[in-house]
């Protein structure tokens, strides 16, 4: 049996263009810990190898923060480490990877054709391959591995599994099958596939250990695989990052806005970054600025999305002789008149806010 820690798609050095300079700045040592939080797990788990499959870095450029970080920890990890570069961290001469001292554990593949790294302490075989530009063709096409007895087949590859028209490397599962192995650790996609099976061999992809957007939420982590020539089994491991999650409070029912959205959460979320859309039709527009301003504490980073809806019987008094029925009566005739579902938004909006400043007497915070 051979334990494998397999990790993809880190993403070191991302932007995080969305939040501001400071938090991005810490989400990046954030994303470079995870690498500290790996090591623990091989020791913890007694990995016998790590396989890392591909887009560690975010693009072929580096802070020299995480280029110092990564010629110390993968070294430390003090089990082999295999790692196929990606479409966004490709192997090329001026590549992050061609540049890096990494240490004799550690070994990058450099090309797009499959290599074979023979283990003969572990009775293991690793093969893999790079993309070696933004793009890359199928990468297991007729490939089918020399037969050894009494040997391990593992492979570490980038590529996009189920799509034969994606540029980055697409692999069906019939050129899994074929290939032979008994364990294919996969990069790409960034969310956990679970353990499947093709033929008679198992694959899987961990999806990104952490998540760097609203199209990366809920609990991420590395996969841990004990591997046999016949069986296999993997475990998802949370690194315990901080997680994007979203969220939709339907305010019909409530007059204290702020409240739904706690009761709603649920849980302690100060670590974490959420997006909330409220929605419903609440008696009264939701105040957005206020309650940025009441519950942005509780959370690392908070989106509040106002998506709720007057309700209907809102027009009715627009015929009275009163400020709010001018003002009403102004904004239905627009309304009537409207020509897209866009504009009728934009004139609601308009009756919102004006309606919380005259019933509140006071001036909305425009959004």
């Amino acid at each position: 049996m051979i334990r494998i820690l397999h990790a993809a798609d880190m993403h070191l050095d991302s932007p995080f263009q969305a939040m501001s300079r400071d938090k991005a700045a810490l989400r990046r040592g954030e994303q470079r810990a995870m690498l500290s939080r790996m090591a623990a797990l091989v020791r913890d788990y007694e990995a016998d190898i790590v396989l890392l499959a591909g887009d560690l870095f975010d693009a072929d450029s580096h802070y020299s923060e995480t280029a110092r970080l990564l010629e110390q920890a993968l070294p430390d990890l003090g089990v082999p480490v295999f790692i196929a570069p990606g479409n966004h961290d490709w192997y090329g001469p001026r590549s992050p990877w061609a540049r890096l001292d990494l240490g004799e554990n550690v070994h990058v593949f450099t090309q797009e054709s499959i290599q074979c790294v023979e283990l003969p302490e572990l009775n293991a075989r690793v093969w893999g391959a790079a993309f070696t530009g933004k793009y890359r063709r199928p990468p297991l096409t007729d490939f089918h591995r020399e037969e050894k007895p009494e040997t391990v087949d593992i492979m570490v590859l980038h590529g996009e599994v189920g799509d034969p028209s994606s540029p980055y490397g697409p692999i069906s599962a019939a050129d899994i099958a074929q290939s032979g192995m008994h364990y294919v650790a996969l990069g790409h996609q960034h969310t956990f596939s679970g353990l499947r099976r093709a033929g008679e061999t198992f694959y899987a992809w961990p999806g990104c250990p952490e998540g760097r957007g609203f199209d990366e939420t809920g609990e991420k982590g590395v996969l841990l695989a004990d591997v046999r020539q016949d069986s296999c089994e993997v475990k998802l491991i949370p690194l315990g990052g901080r997680r994007y999650e979203t969220l939709a409070v339907d305010l019909t029912q409530s007059w204290d806005h702020v409240h739904a959205v706690e009761s709603a959460v649920g849980r302690d979320a100060s670590r974490d970054i959420y997006r909330i859309t409220l929605t419903g039709t609440p008696e009264l527009p939701p105040d957005t600025a206020a309650m940025q301003s009441a519950l942005e504490g509780q959370f690392f980073a908070l989106e509040l999305r106002d998506e709720t809806r007057l309700r209907r019987d809102v027009w009715d008094g627009r015929e009275v002789l009163s400020l709010r029925g001018l003002y009403l009566s102004k904004l239905w005739q627009k309304y009537e008149s409207a020509q897209s579902d866009a504009e009728r938004a934009a004139i609601e909006r308009a009756a919102r806010y004006g309606l919380q400043a005259l019933e509140a007497g006071e001036e909305p915070a425009v959004v």
